[in-house]
């Protein structure tokens, strides 16, 4: 039977709706989750440069009211080592926390706190250390560093063929370096180990990918039906609005953005998704007061370009200019932090008249992984600079595994019609707008625009 197989999904899922309701998830338990769909979007600024925001006139960041699970688990950990420095087991859990919590608080700080508590438990056992070597693995994911993720994951695999959460670094480093078949193997021996939240989150990934939107949704739902406290149901509603959001269904969207928001107010993914939710229905101070709590609370790049677009399609060029002109100061620190981000920074330079910049980037980036994304980001910049007919290919592949999102079919769509290849371009373009008509604020308007001037529908 082929891992691409939907059947694979579906049976177990059954499996696991059949089975007695799990245990309560530890946030430690739960580390590997964090990484699907976000794994590219793990840092952005630290903590002092969101005080020197709020010290600045900008919104302050709302400070919890107690440790959550995730913060005392690294604080039990720290004490565990204070008093036996020498528990190489607990040097890896604190590792793989702090790669965890990175993503959480956007914190790239945390990169290096991680790798120092891993280099010390491989110290500590240099053999036999596949907790360690896992979250090296994991911590290469989040660095961008994909063969180098593979590689230890392998690595922890053949000390222990039967860890999930090597398993899941596994997939998630063959998803981004565009091995798709191996990928959705590792995925099923994931599942087959341990059919919880991380498993089913990135069973909704890779089905979507494909375009089984079918299977990516129930994978969701999978996940969220084994959620055991309000940041797992987060995490999960995120995605399911996400998904939502990606075809089009703004009332699903809605309802799921606001059903964790309820149980987790202030969650910077759900309300980005919500932002995007009331900047489609037209509610325009709404959305850009939301876009900036998301900005505030987590300035990653992609949520300020995300942000100054909406406010451009306003025509608030000036305050656009503004969260663009942070997006370099957000770079550094991913630098800092070891983290590389060729592809943003290659989309962003094509999408602002740097088209140098936008070709290096982008070479950069495919030198590193050949999947769907590089090849997007590389049509993409080829097209910036006036080189359509090597664009052109790339935005095929971009397009070619059948969940291609509605920005990538617009991609590809202006390298046709750039190309005189109309009838494909009307194809193109008119499925970007069917998949989600709100797919960008920038260039959807722009999408019906060209499709218009090509004579429409095909």
């Amino acid at each position: 039977m082929s891992p691409r197989d939907g059947g694979v999904l579906r049976r177990l899922s059954r499996w696991w709706s059949a089975r007695p309701a799990p245990g309560r998830r530890t946030a430690l338990g739960a580390l590997a989750a964090g990484a699907v769909l976000l794994v590219v979007a793990a840092t952005a600024l630290n903590t002092s440069w969101r005080d020197e925001r709020a010290a600045a006139g900008g919104p302050a960041v709302a400070a919890a009211p107690a440790p959550d699970p995730l913060t005392r688990s690294i604080g039990e950990l720290q004490d565990r080592l204070a008093e036996v420095p020498g528990d190489w087991s607990a040097w890896a859990r604190l590792g793989s926390a702090y790669v965890e919590q990175a993503r959480v608080t956007a914190d790239p700080s945390y990169y290096g706190r991680a790798e120092g508590a891993l280099q010390e438990s491989l110290t500590r056992r240099p053999d036999g250390n596949d907790t360690a070597l896992t979250g090296m693995g994991a911590l290469a994911n989040a660095r961008h560093d994909f063969r180098a993720a593979a590689d230890l994951a392998g690595q922890a695999l053949e000390l222990n063929p039967f860890s999930a959460e090597a398993w899941g670094v596994l997939t998630d480093a063959r998803h981004q370096l565009g091995d798709y078949p191996g990928a959705t193997a590792a995925l099923t021996r994931m599942l087959e180990l341990r059919p919880g939240i991380a498993a089913f989150t990135r069973a909704s990934y890779d089905a979507e990918l494909h375009g089984d939107t079918a299977d990516a949704e129930a994978a969701l739902e999978q996940a969220l039906a084994t959620a055991s406290s309000p940041a797992d149901e987060a995490f999960c509603r995120t995605y399911l609005g996400a998904l939502a959001f990606s075809r089009g269904d703004l009332d699903e969207a809605e309802d799921q953005y606001s059903a964790g928001l309820a149980e987790t107010p202030g969650a910077a993914g759900l309300l980005l998704g919500q932002a995007r939710v009331l900047a489609a229905r037209g509610r325009e101070d709404a959305a850009v007061d939301t876009y900036r709590a998301v900005v505030t609370s987590q300035p990653l790049p992609e949520h300020l370009v995300e942000f100054g677009d909406q406010l451009a399609s306003l025509g608030r060029d000036d305050e656009a200019a503004e969260q663009y002109a942070l997006v370099d100061t957000v770079r550094t620190l991913f630098t800092a932090g070891g983290v590389s981000d060729h592809l943003g920074t290659a989309l962003f330079a094509a999408d602002h008249g740097d088209p140098a910049t936008a070709v290096a980037e982008a070479e950069a980036e495919f030198a590193g992984r050949q999947n769907v994304d590089a090849h997007d980001a590389m049509a993409w910049a080829l097209h910036s600079a006036g080189r359509d007919a090597e664009a052109l290919g790339h935005a095929q592949e971009a397009t070619a595994l059948g969940g291609a999102p509605a920005l990538f079919r617009y991609h590809r769509g202006v390298i046709e019609a750039a190309l005189g290849l109309t009838a494909e371009a009307r194809v193109s373009l008119a499925g970007a707008l069917d998949a989600n008509p709100w797919f960008s604020p920038v260039h959807a308007p722009r999408a019906q625009a060209l499709l218009e001037s090509l004579g429409g529908r095909p």
